[in-house]
Parts: C-alpha cells; sequence; structure tokens
C-alpha cells in the first residue's frame, strides 16, 4: 500500500506559520493518517470498500477523532503518524445521526491534542485551516463559503453543514481549524457548486458542537445513548422537487418491502414530501426504530402504498472487534 503520506497539496494553497497566532506545525502534529480493513461479508463492504483510509484528529487520551464511515465495522485500524510510526487502533464508535467516527489507539502516541471550539460561532468568510495528516504540506488553507442544511442520500441529515473552498483532495477526517488553533469541524465529503465558468470543488463539515453532547456516550458504549431513528435502508435523491429512489440497501427494510430503484417517494403517511430533509424528517417524526412507515410510492404510470418495517440502522452492522 502506498503510504497515506507520500502526497502534497499545492503549495499555494498549503496554510503558512506567519498567517497564525498559534504554532501551526504542533497543531497539525495532532492530524494523523487512518487506515481501516474491512471484513468482505461486512453490510457496507459492497458501498464503502473493504479498505478505507483518510484522517483523524487527537482529540487527547489516545482517542482519535475521524468520520465514521472510515471506521464503520472495521476489523483493523491503524494510525500513521507523521513521525512515521504506524499504531494500531480500535473502532470506539459511531454515531449514525451526526457522522462521527471514534477511535482509540492501543499504543502510546505522545501527541498534541486539538482543543475543542464553537462551530455555531463560526462565520461565512472566516479563515480556516483544513487539517490532513503529515501537517502543513498536505494541509488547506481556506476559507468557510457556506453554512447551510445538508441532505445525504443514505438517510442522513444535518441541519447545518459547514461547507469551505478550497477542497482538501483527502477530505475523509480532516480536522478544519479555526483561527484561534481550536478544532470545530470533520471533514466528511467533497462536494461540487455551480460558479460562473463552471463549478468548484467544496468540502462538507461536520460541526464540532453536533460531538459535544454524545461524546462520552461514543467513548462508553459506542454510541450514542438514546433510541435509534427509524431506519429504511434506502438511497434516495431529490430531483426537481421530487424524491426518488436510486438503491435499495440488500435485506434491508425497502428491499423487504420490495421497494425498487426508480420509484418516486410521493408521501409519507399521507403528508407529501418534495425534498429528501422534509422526507427524512417526516419518517424520523413517527417514532423510533421498528416503527412501521406508511409510504405512498409512484411507479410504472400507477400511485400505490406500501407499509415498510423500520429498523435499527446498527443492527445490520458488525460490531467492532473486541481487543
Amino acid at each position: 500500500m502506498v503510504s497515506l503520506l507520500e502526497w502534497k497539496v499545492p503549495a499555494a494553497v498549503q496554510p503558512r506559520p506567519q498567517d497564525y497566532g498559534f504554532d501551526l506545525e504542533r497543531t497539525l502534529a495532532a492530524v494523523v493518517g487512518l487506515h481501516a480493513i474491512i471484513p468482505p461479508d461486512a453490510f457496507t463492504a459492497e458501498t464503502l470498500g473493504i479498505e478505507r483510509a483518510g484522517n483523524g484528529v487527537h482529540i487527547g487520551d489516545g482517542l482519535v477523532l475521524t468520520i465514521g464511515y472510515l471506521i464503520t465495522e472495521a476489523g483493523q485500524v491503524w494510525l500513521h503518524l507523521s513521525d512515521g510510526r504506524v499504531v494500531e487502533a480500535h473502532a470506539l464508535g459511531f454515531d449514525q445521526e451526526t457522522g462521527f467516527g471514534l477511535v482509540q489507539a492501543l499504543g502510546r502516541i505522545d501527541l498534541p491534542q486539538l482543543p475543542f471550539g464553537s462551530s455555531k460561532h463560526a462565520e461565512v468568510g472566516e479563515r480556516v485551516i483544513i487539517g490532513g495528516a503529515g501537517g502543513r504540506t498536505r494541509s488547506v488553507s481556506g476559507r468557510i463559503v457556506a453554512r447551510q442544511e445538508f441532505a445525504g442520500y443514505w438517510e442522513y441529515l444535518l441541519p447545518e453543514a459547514i461547507f469551505t473552498y478550497p477542497a482538501h483532495p483527502n477530505w475523509g477526517g480532516t480536522g478544519l481549524i479555526n483561527g484561534a488553533g481550536e478544532l470545530i469541524g470533520i471533514g466528511s465529503l467533497q462536494v461540487e457548486r455551480a460558479r460562473e465558468g463552471g463549478n468548484e470543488h467544496l468540502n462538507m463539515i461536520v460541526p464540532i458542537d453536533e460531538l459535544k453532547p454524545i461524546l462520552d456516550d461514543l467513548r462508553r458504549f459506542g454510541r450514542a445513548n438514546k433510541p435509534a431513528r427509524p431506519w429504511l435502508g434506502l438511497y434516495s435523491t431529490e430531483i426537481e422537487d421530487k424524491v426518488i429512489v436510486v438503491g435499495v440497501a440488500p435485506k434491508g427494510p425497502a428491499a423487504r418491502a420490495e421497494l425498487r430503484t426508480g420509484d418516486i417517494v410521493v408521501a409519507v403517511k399521507g403528508e407529501r414530501v418534495s425534498s429528501l430533509a422534509a422526507f427524512y424528517r417526516k419518517i424520523w417524526s413517527l417514532g423510533v426504530a421498528g416503527v412501521e412507515v406508511p409510504l405512498t410510492l409512484y411507479r410504472d404510470g400507477l400511485t400505490f402504498d406500501v407499509r415498510v418495517n423500520s429498523s435499527d440502522r446498527a443492527k445490520f452492522l458488525k460490531n467492532p472487534r473486541v481487543h
């Protein structure tokens, strides 16, 4: 495998030490590379792969915060430190709602830790660093360009995600660092937005304030200590005010109810939905995982009703390997 650190971002977008009032190199040393191996029979193996690589941020006591899809169902996890050391780690927890993942190093890592800032006070236009494993040459100096709701096709919704430009090329698990050297978010995705003359790439960041109420639960239980939301096992998109099914998770609730790719979701429990956000919120308002979800679908010229017995997504996933 090629080292996670054998690449650099363009020099023009690398952060410069003189632009910050804190020790830039020490701050970025808290960002590590992360490499996970997932069993081939894992539920997410086909969609997310059996080998995943990205970044994570040391937040103290050997705990590394990352984005959850990197470690979901991981059988083995390694942390790649900037000094060349590789330390085995354990996938400690994953929160389905926010997308955060938490890893525990199984060996001494002797790294600085990044303190938490306040993501709610981060403003559009603010200068930030998107920190990647390997220090300054693998990090991006950018700005917050938007704060807005984000709905993902995998039954995921953030009330107010943070978007930054320019995009980090290895965005998963990067640390969003503010002008005070504090961690205010974790990188999740690369997305496009239309601009004059073409499209530009942005990073979508999960705000750190979403982590604070659940961090102790992730440490102790591996997940938030509250009832799980109902999950249908649908992949959906929003096109011209229509919610369209673009995929169905094998053996999931929607598959058992015989939903198909191409189905248009007209309504949830009789209430029309025209956006992914409205679709998800209506499902979640019906109760906790296991609740029956009445859907009205449009397929091949026909409108009809179907009832889907929802589930807890976590029941379909392999538990972390115990060390």
